[in-house]
C-alpha cells in the first residue's frame, strides 16, 4: 500500500500542483544526471538527510532505501559512519529516526 504524504505536504501540493510537478521533475532529473546506481543514490540521500538533521527526510530516505532492496544493516551503517563526522549525539538521533516504526 502506498504511503500517504504528510498532511501539510499534501495540502501544499493540492494548492500548488504546478510546483509539485516541477519539484518531482527536478528530483527525477537529479537522480538520472549522474553515474551512481539507484542503491548508491538512496544511501547518499539518507546520509544527506541525516547530516542536515532532517527527521522527515530521513524517514523518507529509509522508506526509499528499503524499496530498492537495501538491507537494514546497510542503512544502519550510514548512521554508524556519521559518528566520526557529525558526533555521537547526531548519530544516535539518526539511529532513532532510522528505527522509528511510525515512519514506515
Amino acid at each position: 500500500m502506498p504511503r500517504q504524504l504528510p498532511k501539510p505536504i499534501a495540502k501544499l501540493w493540492k494548492r500548488y500542483p504546478a510546483v509539485r510537478k516541477a519539484f518531482d521533475e527536478l528530483g527525477n532529473c537529479c537522480h538520472e544526471a549522474g553515474p551512481l546506481d539507484e542503491k548508491s543514490r538512496r544511501l547518499v540521500k539518507l546520509a544527506l538527510s541525516i547530516g542536515a538533521g532532517l527527521e522527515g527526510a530521513t524517514h523518507s530516505a529509509v522508506r526509499n532505501a528499503h524499496k530498492v532492496g537495501l538491507t537494514q544493516e546497510e542503512i544502519d551503517h550510514v548512521a554508524l559512519l556519521s559518528i566520526s563526522t557529525l558526533g555521537l549525539p547526531s548519530a544516535m538521533r539518526a539511529f532513532t529516526w532510522i528505527r522509528d516504526k511510525s515512519q514506515r
